[in-house]
């Protein structure tokens, strides 16, 4: 929601939430660090007017950090947490236990946590996040694959392994994130003529993991995709500091895509 252009202010908080609402959005996400928790809870009146579930993107810069993020979330009545870690060991096997550590502290709240893959994070890199998924089975992530494809600088079309990767990626995520990207840019225009090999690619992807999360439910639940478009320098700018795209626009766009797809997953009742 923020715009991020020089010297316009940025509208409050309680635009953002009636933009949101008005456009007929389930929830918002904020993505807080420690620093930002009371900004975060100051927010609380705005989900209950709203009537609008609250998403977590949590940002623990050290493993003892994650619990007062999760007492924030708490107290939000979040519906979803994805830990955005900013613990990094340098090895996959020192890795492991922050991660176990981590699902041992969730297991207390009763909302659902996931890892989200992310670069500059603890699920940094495509090939570390498969290594600690086969050494902790009850890991489970929520999948902004943007990173991963950058961070690989992955090109298209893919070869059989990397089809495999992503497959094992998609079967052990519970949670979506609408970004696209290239190999070389994180977040690029779903309506630009030389991108539409990605915006295929990512709805391909889209399309299986939202298949393979409702193939595994036995009972009723709730599958929560974020439409993510970030703001500069996340959004491409030119010399004036100015977004080449609506992401409003594209933000719309990518919800109806994925609505479509889970319309064509819903069950035909008479």
């Amino acid at each position: 929601m923020e715009q991020r252009q020089p010297g316009i202010p940025e509208a409050p908080a309680p635009v953002h939430f009636e933009r949101i609402k008005a456009a007929g959005y389930q929830g918002v996400c904020i993505d807080p660090n420690v620093e930002e928790i009371n900004d975060a809870l100051a927010l609380a009146p705005l989900f209950k007017d709203h009537q609008l579930s609250c998403m977590v993107n949590a940002f623990p810069n050290t493993v003892d950090e994650l619990t007062p993020l999760l007492d924030m979330a708490s107290e939000l009545q979040a519906k979803q947490v994805n830990i955005i870690g900013g613990v990094m060991p340098l090895t996959v096997l020192d890795t492991i236990p922050v991660v176990e550590h981590w699902i041992r502290v969730a297991a207390a709240y009763d909302f659902q946590v996931l890892f989200e893959t992310h670069r500059n994070a603890t699920l940094n890199d495509l090939f570390a996040t498969l290594e600690i998924l086969q050494a902790v089975p009850e890991l489970r992530l929520c999948a902004d694959l943007s990173h991963f494809v950058v961070d690989r600088e992955i090109s298209l079309p893919l070869n059989p392994i990397q089809e495999t990767y992503f497959e094992h990626i998609l079967q052990r995520s519970d949670s979506f994130q609408g970004r696209i990207s290239n190999n070389e840019q994180i977040q690029i225009s779903v309506q630009f003529p030389q991108h539409q090999a990605w915006v295929t690619q990512f709805k391909s992807w889209w399309q299986a993991g939202i298949s393979a999360w409702s193939a595994r439910q036995t009972e009723d639940a709730t599958l929560r995709f974020l439409v993510e478009l970030g703001p500069p320098p996340y959004a491409i700018t030119d010399q004036h500091q100015q977004e080449l795209i609506d992401r409003w626009e594209e933000a719309l766009i990518i919800r109806a895509w994925v609505e479509a797809i889970w319309a064509d997953l819903a069950p035909v009742t008479n």
